[in-house]
């Protein structure tokens, strides 16, 4: 059996539509090619010279770009942080413009192609499991750590969107982690669970599960894998405010990358519907900032997490912003105003 089975996905998050690949072979061809990227480097007009690394996590070839500050030296130490992607995003997007702007305050900053995604390895192509990029922040720690001009006892980590969910869950475990923030955060699994905006039901959540089932099924039986996109199209007006405007970014050349597809195997939705990325919030004792649009309506997850945290914590709400206004231009402006500060007084 090749072809897909009629199936269904629910769109009770307000996130996904569902869209089929065709065959084994459309899959290969997304598997990346690191080893010519690696080693490459270019100066930015700011100054930031741009390294593209590669790194091992439980042998997936993991791509990344390293920014170095003005006038680097690898007879200095310096202190570095992780800048984590949002779930249809690549290293080249809002990851990248945050970690580039810190380099511009003096930090090592390292974005990177979750596994599975862009131009890291990992097989099957397109798999989402935010447990699985926990591991990867992991090991992104680990290659940092072994870079002789880092200060490994000052590390931090940025999220972006569900980068936030996934870096507050391995700064919650990693100890080596010593300051978290994040930007516009969002708990993918409990976005998964309830909704982009909180209001799904448990039936909702049941029928995501019933497709990834029948899914399941159809591939052990030889059918192609399916996917779902992260955002609707492009004026699609039923979606959330929120998503409408990712569509805006991600799909334009606002913010396209040809690495960002949109899309996820369907069997993704599982391992979303199961990730708790603030539970262990009771064990995140290093210093927080978190930063959110007061018109995201994302803006739940970010005030949940304040809620839940018992260490040192800060919500800094940008008045008049949206979740995806924080992504890059003037919010991402806005949002660096606190970032710096605080990494510089963290990592100190």
């Amino acid at each position: 059996m090749n072809k897909n089975p009629s199936i269904q996905v629910p769109n009770s998050t307000g996130r996904r539509h569902a869209l089929f690949g065709g065959s084994a072979l459309a899959a290969s061809l997304l598997i990346p090619q690191i080893a010519s990227a690696a080693g490459k480097s270019k100066v930015m007009e700011t100054g930031v010279r741009v390294l593209n690394v590669s790194f091992k996590n439980n042998g997936i070839d993991m791509a990344g770009n390293l920014y170095l500050p003005k006038g680097f030296s690898k007879t200095s130490k310096y202190p570095a942080i992780v800048s984590v992607h949002p779930g249809g995003g690549v290293k080249e997007q809002t990851a990248g413009l945050y970690a580039s702007k810190l380099a511009e305050q003096g930090f090592v900053a390292l974005a990177f192609d979750a596994s599975h995604q862009g131009a890291s390895g990992g097989m099957p192509r397109l798999l989402d499991d935010p447990m699985r990029r926990v591991a990867d922040i992991y090991s992104a720690v680990d290659y940092l750590t072994s870079l002789g001009y880092v200060d490994a006892s000052r590390i931090g980590a940025l999220g972006i969107c569900a980068g936030s969910g996934t870096a507050v869950k391995a700064a919650s475990l990693e100890r080596r982690i010593k300051a978290i923030a994040t930007v516009s955060a969002v708990d993918v699994g409990a976005a998964t669970r309830k909704g982009w905006e909180g209001k799904a039901t448990k039936e909702e959540q049941i029928a995501i599960l019933d497709s990834v089932a029948k899914q399941r099924s159809a591939e052990a039986a030889g059918a192609a894998p399916a996917y779902v996109n992260y955002v609707p199209k492009v004026g699609d007006k039923t979606a959330p405010r929120d998503l409408q405007e990712a569509a805006d970014y991600y799909l334009t050349p606002r913010g396209h990358h040809p690495n960002s597809p949109n899309k996820m195997l369907v069997t993704s939705l599982s391992a979303l519907v199961a990730f708790t990325g603030f539970d262990r919030v009771d064990l995140l004792t290093q210093p927080l900032m978190i930063i959110a649009g007061s018109e995201a309506g994302s803006l739940w997850h970010s005030q949940e997490l304040h809620a839940k945290a018992t260490g040192r914590k800060e919500l800094y709400v940008v008045d008049g912003a949206t979740h995806m206004d924080l992504y890059d231009g003037a919010g991402a402006d806005t949002a660096m105003k606190k970032l710096a500060p605080f990494f510089n007084r963290t990592l100190a």
